[in-house]
């Protein structure tokens, strides 16, 4: 191997492969550094009787962290890693290791990229920020939700753009072509010796944009704190969807206590730095607080966006489900509503939902965009 080879083999395994790999130098031994002062405090490491290396050579893992400030290793690695390595370290030292410091040190502030682990993370210590720190902190929560706003607008215009029922049409507009209508409708007309088909009657399906007017989407969710990254994803899709002609969107969120959010949508930055995450979940309470928002039950979507623990009335909880189900409401049960899509949650009580009635699943928001357009179009 060579010797880049050797030091990448040796960055990978830790201390443990010095006798193998060798030793590291120059850059490659700051990058050892930089990864033992964040990886060396697993506690998994104390369990395992392996030693940290790198500058702490001789100490047992778990022992203690390097006099390394959290300033001085976020100026580190942002100097000797790629961004893509940037971001997964910091969103480990943020979310995997509790380094609060990162988001509540003004300092480390004026210095971080933004970035959605660490949005998360705003929201879940700005109740320990001095107003000066929120107010530094806000620049993460504002170039986040920029940059996720632009994103999926996109998606959820993709999603209802176009939105076609199946009944045909005398308007002759390319993108209402109706494909494989004009196939059936001109099969008479292929030539087998040319291998051709000659369209007489070319078929156009209608538009249902005048249905949408009937239409309510009432988003519920969830701010316990392992929801960070839905309630990020249900403000900002809450805020795409309200732009959306005779769609009439409703945010609500919820733990113990039900806080209709739906005054500040259009504000998704604004909205975020009201949200209160931790605490207990009252699910039941929030879909009975959903249900009087219904205008008319087979014109609604009602998501729920949770991990489907229920802290309050399991029997209540399932029972406005069912009734909300049987009224003709459109109920969805989300386990995750992010970009990632992947739920943890009570899996017991997601299946009560789906025997209620309910859909239940995890989606990102592009999904959820079209979801509801495509009940709509029916």
């Amino acid at each position: 191997m060579t010797t880049p080879d050797l030091e990448r083999w040796r960055l990978i395994l830790g201390a443990p492969a010095a006798g193998c790999a060798g030793g590291l130098s120059g850059d490659a031994a700051a990058r050892d550094a930089a990864l033992d002062w964040l990886y060396g405090r697993d506690p998994d490491l104390e369990r395992r009787g392996v030693r940290r290396g790198g500058a702490h050579g001789g100490r047992e893992g778990g022992s203690g962290h390097s006099i390394v400030a959290a300033v001085d290793w976020l100026d580190d690695v942002h100097r000797l890693f790629p961004k893509e390595t940037v971001e997964r370290l910091e969103r480990d030292a943020v979310e995997r290791y509790e380094i609060h410091e990162i988001v509540t040190d003004p300092a480390l502030l004026a210095r971080v990229e933004p970035s959605q682990a660490l949005l998360r993370a705003v929201l879940r210590t700005k109740h320990l920020m001095n107003p000066d720190v929120l107010a530094m902190a806000r620049r993460i929560v504002e170039a986040v939700v920029r940059e996720l706003t632009e994103r999926l607008r996109v998606e959820v215009r993709r999603a209802f753009h176009g939105t076609r029922s199946r009944r045909p049409s005398n308007f002759r507009l390319a993108r209402d072509f109706d494909f494989r209508g004009t196939i059936r409708a001109n099969l008479a007309h292929y030539r087998p010796d040319e291998r051709r088909l000659y369209i007489e009657h070319p078929k156009f399906l209608s538009r249902t944009r005048k249905r949408l007017e009937n239409w309510q989407l009432i988003l519920l969710v969830d701010q316990s704190g392992s929801m960070a990254g839905s309630v990020v994803h249900s403000a900002v899709t809450a805020a795409c969807l309200w732009g959306l002609p005779g769609l009439k969107t409703h945010l609500v969120a919820f733990d113990t206590q039900v806080v209709d959010l739906t005054a500040d949508v259009t504000d998704p930055v604004e909205l975020l730095m009201r949200v209160q995450l931790g605490g207990g979940t009252d699910i039941a309470r929030a879909v009975s607080y959903g249900a009087g928002l219904v205008d008319n039950p087979r014109r609604t979507i009602l998501a729920v966006v949770t991990d489907f623990y229920e802290g309050g009335d399991e029997h209540a909880l399932v029972r406005s489900v069912r009734e909300l189900c049987q009224q003709g409401t459109h109920v969805l049960g989300l386990a995750a509503l992010d970009e990632d899509a992947e739920p943890d949650y009570d899996r017991r009580m997601a299946q009560r939902w789906a025997d209620a009635g309910a859909h239940v699943g995890a989606m990102t928001p592009g999904r959820l965009a079209a979801f509801v357009a495509e009940r709509i179009g029916r």
